[in-house]
């Protein structure tokens, strides 16, 4: 009852913010009816909504890698994947804290992915057991960086996805009698796996990386990201486990500002050690427990190392 209460109190604060901030612009029927002259509003131009992507370029990212994934409460080993993944986004780049070489950046994006041992080219021996996942989700990534002239940069970035995945298992072909007191162990694993099989489950990662520019419209892209699938989602608790990754990270930013306000060269550098660093620790903490720090199930996860190009539109 007390994470329901929190999270009640969270958003009544966020609905009395937002009401708060639209007052001044919905108080007559005059301001209603200008907010409704589409062309007196727009200067007679053609109508055009953006979202919020205003000065936000088009990328599409391209990614190759290897992943190591695993339970913490298995005793069966599962065949390490390699991945394939394409990104489709808007990304923006603009000057920060008052420098000419401070780049502040921001990617958000929806991207598709698929995780097989054919892909790594590993086959199946002994008790290993083959995956194949695709992966579907929405991501942001945030950060800074370093203008090195009017074409290049290296940025410093973290990364957050929501996703949702599907995997199918292949289960070893030497395990043919699962009553023997031997395979025991393996049984309660395949029970476990069949939770997945068949249906999309829910997910969350976050990564930090590198881009670096070398020309106008091309970014060299490399990271490392830990992400998690959870075999079954509790709504209450995820939500709970959330709020304070987003807390942790929001008291990370006050002290990340003070740093770019006395040293702004050194803020990219710090902001990427310690941003990636909070949220690797906590990932490190859900391997266990997939909605720290309430008490859950372990989930299937995921540590991958990636790279790959941006295109720049």
């Amino acid at each position: 009852m007390n994470k329901i209460n929190l999270l009640v109190a969270l958003i009544f604060l966020l609905a009395v913010s937002f009401a708060k901030a639209q007052k001044d612009t919905t108080s007559t029927d005059e301001d209603w009816d200008w907010h409704w002259n589409w062309n007196e509003w727009n200067d007679g131009d053609d109508w055009n909504i953006d979202f919020g992507l205003k000065d936000k370029k088009p990328a599409i990212t391209l990614q190759y890698g290897l992943a190591k994934m695993g339970r913490k409460d298995f005793y069966s080993k599962f065949l390490n994947p390699g991945l394939i993944e394409i990104k489709l986004g808007y990304l923006k780049d603009k000057p920060a804290w008052e420098t000419d070489y401070i780049i502040k950046h921001s990617y958000k994006f929806l991207y598709l992915s698929n995780e097989s041992n054919k892909l790594s080219g590993k086959n199946i021996s002994g008790l290993d057991i083959e995956s194949d996942m695709w992966r579907f989700g929405v991501g942001k990534s945030t950060g800074y960086g370093y203008k090195l002239s009017e074409s290049a940069a290296i940025i410093l970035y973290n990364t957050n996805t929501f996703n949702w995945s599907k995997i199918d298992f292949t289960l070893p072909l030497l395990i043919t009698d699962y009553t023997t007191h031997q395979y025991l162990p393996y049984y309660k694993d395949y029970n476990i796996l069949n939770l997945y099989e068949g249906n999309f489950r829910f997910g969350t990662s976050s990564s930090g990386g590198i881009r670096i520019k070398f020309i106008d419209n091309v970014m060299l892209d490399a990271g490392y990201e830990r992400s998690i699938v959870f075999q079954r989602h509790l709504f209450w608790k995820w939500a709970g486990s959330e709020i304070i990754e987003v807390t942790a990270q929001e008291l990370l930013d006050g002290f990340i500002n003070k740093i770019f306000k006395s040293s702004p060269a050194s803020g990219p550098i710090v902001n990427f050690i310690l941003k990636n660093a909070l949220s690797y620790g906590i990932y490190e903490l859900r391997q266990d427990d997939m909605n720290w720090p309430f008490n859950t199930e372990a989930p299937i996860a995921y540590n991958q190392f990636k790279f790959g190009l941006t295109f720049v539109f």
